[in-house]
Parts: C-alpha cells; sequence; structure tokens
C-alpha cells in the first residue's frame, strides 16, 4: 500500500522523493500546489543570518550542511538545476552593540561601515555595522527547486493526484490510520485507504487535525529587476530583506501579519512596508522596476520549530510548522521522516532531534 504525503508543497514534495529513493510507493494528494509555501518564500538558506537558538540553531545547521548532497540527488533525477548559490548573507546594524548582541554573531565574520560598504555598495548610511555569514546561501525555489522537484518525484515513479482536499483522517476502532476522506475538484467525496500518511499541510494543517499548535502568519512578498551582479549577498535587515537571484532579479519580503489570519491579497500597508525596507537597505533599488507582488501564510507554532515525527494518530506522521525556515529544513526533515518511515527506522541521532521537535512538546510534563 502507499504512503500518502497530504500536501504537495515542499515538505511534501521533499518526503516524496526521499521515500520514493527508499523504494517505497508514494502518492501525493494536494489541493492546489500553486499556494504552498515552496512557491511563496525566499529561498533563503539562513540558519546564523536569522539569528536562530537553541535545538532550532543546531537543526538548521544540519540542514545547511546537507544541502549540497540533497539538492545534486534531486539534480541527478530531474536533469535540472536547482539554483543553489553559496552566496552569503550581510546582516546589517545601526551600531557595534547590536552586531555584538546578535544571537549567532559568533558563526560570522564582523564588519564596520567600510567593510558592509564593500559587501554591499550602495548599503543605506543608517547601517553602521555588520555581519558577514559566508556559510548561509540561497536557492531559487519559486522559479527552480520546485520545479526539480516535482520532475525527481515523477521520476522515481511518485503518483500525484491534484485538486483534491483531505477531508478527514479515519481510524480503526483501535485507533490507528486506516485511510484519508478525499474530495476531489468536482465535488464527490471518497476513502482512500492508507496506513501510513505523512501531513504536510502547513498553514493548513490544524484544519485537519485541531490538536496540532500552527497558526498562519501572512507575509506579502515582492520583486523588482535589477542589473545582473549589482548585488552579490544577500541582504538580511531588520523586517525586509533582499534576495538577488543570478539574473539580477532581487526578491524582497516579507511582512509579517499574524492577525491577517488566512485573509488573501495585497495591501497597501504591507506594500508600503516593503518600499521602506528597500529604501533603507538598498537606496538605488527604490528605481527598479517592480516584477511581481505575492503573498503567502506561514506556518507558526509556539517555539518557530517545525513538528516532526510521530502524530497523535499511530500511522500518522507529522512534517509541518516550520514557520520562517522551511526551504532551510527541508533537507533535514526529508531525511528524519525518511529515516521514520524506514524498515531500519532512525538513527540514535535522529532519533534526538524526532524526539526535540514532537508535536505535543509544548503540554509540559
Amino acid at each position: 500500500m502507499a504512503v500518502l504525503i497530504l500536501g504537495g508543497g515542499l515538505m511534501g514534495l521533499a518526503i516524496a522523493h526521499q521515500l520514493a529513493v527508499q523504494g517505497e510507493t508514494v502518492r501525493v494528494l494536494s489541493r492546489r500546489r500553486s499556494e504552498a509555501a515552496g512557491f511563496v518564500a525566499a529561498g533563503m538558506l539562513a540558519p546564523h543570518a536569522e539569528g536562530l537558538s537553541g535545538d532550532l540553531l543546531e537543526l538548521g545547521q544540519q540542514s545547511l550542511q546537507r544541502v549540497p548532497t540533497w539538492v545534486a540527488a534531486i539534480e541527478a533525477d530531474s536533469r535540472t538545476t536547482c539554483g543553489l548559490r553559496p552566496c552569503g548573507i550581510v546582516v546589517p546594524f545601526r551600531t557595534g552593540a547590536e552586531r555584538d548582541s546578535y544571537p549567532t554573531s559568533r558563526f560570522g565574520v564582523p564588519l564596520d561601515r567600510a567593510g558592509l560598504e564593500q559587501e554591499i555598495p550602495g548599503i543605506g548610511g543608517a547601517w553602521q555595522a555588520g555581519v558577514l555569514f559566508e556559510q548561509d546561501g540561497q536557492i531559487d525555489n519559486r522559479r527552480r527547486l520546485m520545479r526539480a522537484l516535482e520532475r525527481a518525484c515523477v521520476q522515481r515513479g511518485v503518483r500525484f493526484e491534484e485538486g483534491c482536499e483531505v477531508e478527514a483522517l479515519e481510524q480503526t476502532e483501535a485507533g490507528r490510520l486506516s485511510g484519508v476522506r478525499l474530495k476531489d475538484a468536482e465535488g464527490a467525496s471518497r476513502t482512500l485507504p492508507a496506513e501510513q500518511a505523512v501531513l504536510c499541510c502547513g498553514a493548513w494543517s490544524a484544519r485537519l487535525l485541531p490538536q496540532l499548535p500552527i497558526a498562519p502568519v501572512k507575509g506579502q512578498m515582492l520583486s523588482l529587476q535589477g542589473p545582473r551582479e549589482a548585488l552579490q549577498r544577500v541582504i538580511f535587515g531588520p523586517g525586509t530583506y533582499l534576495v538577488p537571484r543570478e539574473d539580477g532579479l532581487l526578491v524582497v519580503g516579507a511582512t509579517s501579519e499574524p492577525e491577517a489570519g488566512f485573509d488573501e491579497g495585497l495591501t497597501p500597508t504591507g506594500q508600503q512596508q516593503l518600499q521602506a525596507g528597500i529604501a533603507a537597505l538598498l537606496p538605488e533599488a527604490s528605481s527598479w522596476p517592480p516584477m511581481e507582488r505575492w503573498w503567502g501564510f506561514r506556518p507558526h507554532t509556539p517555539d518557530e520549530g517545525p513538528l516532526l515525527g510521530a502524530g497523535p494518530i499511530p500511522g500518522l506522521w507529522l512534517a509541518a510548522g516550520h514557520h520562517r525556515n522551511g526551504v532551510l529544513l527541508a533537507a533535514i526533515t526529508a531525511e528524519l521522516l525518511g529515516a521514520a518511515l524506514s524498515g531500519a527506522g532512525p538513527n540514535p541521532a535522529q532519533q534526538r532531534l524526532l524526539a526535540t521537535f514532537r508535536w505535543d512538546r509544548f503540554a509540559g510534563p
């Protein structure tokens, strides 16, 4: 019987590919893949620039180490590139004291104003210090990675069912997963048997399992077309970041709107916030022509860490709640869920990470 992947976004595709590589029969169920966070995010690989700490920093660092090998496997199966760029990320600060107190500053190269100007020609005048995280980078998730993953999955025999919504999880009398109830694009309902499934529904996960502590945080973004090689490093500023692609496209993000719930659409306030961030970080980019504007929903948990591993229903596995770090954590998530569903099971290091990011870790002793 196939392993069902509930959700066709980045996590669903990454896990589907990993399981298919391991020899599993895999079926991906997706309502609308275009709404997935993997198509919305800027693609930063930035555990240090994000200022992560504790267990989440360790998870991010481990995933960052795995990204080159993970991407190489996807590219080999898909025969297309993923747009991985180890370009380094600069975090600017107004003072040296702010720089030195940043949680991850010890992992980077400290910069004064002259160093900032060397790394980011044209950076706004308010920034007097910074940190360069040379180990951080980016991947072109919207235009390359997601498409490459889809092709890699198809090449490995993964089956896709698009336009269907999972309405409920079915259980046996003993409480184990027995199937999922679906509604297809024509509105017809049916039950699909399943003994193993992975829930990867992002910000929508709690609609299927209300006990999961996941809520949406809306984010608005835009892109500009700049000159090729006008910006070599990612700039990770407070509230705004600028991510330059190789062809000069500049991805700008992102607002953080937890109060918006699942309200769709752009807002003048959100777009003005992004424009103000561009003007503060890289004034010359304010004159670059706009290309796209979009929005999406981050899956937020109380500690901003993901929910990984066994779920509340035996046979149901979780890979949700990655908040701002879904692209970064895709590689380690695929590895951990692949190990959890394998015959051999996870090794001790993998077991520890799965235990750390259990879904019920917020319940207390």
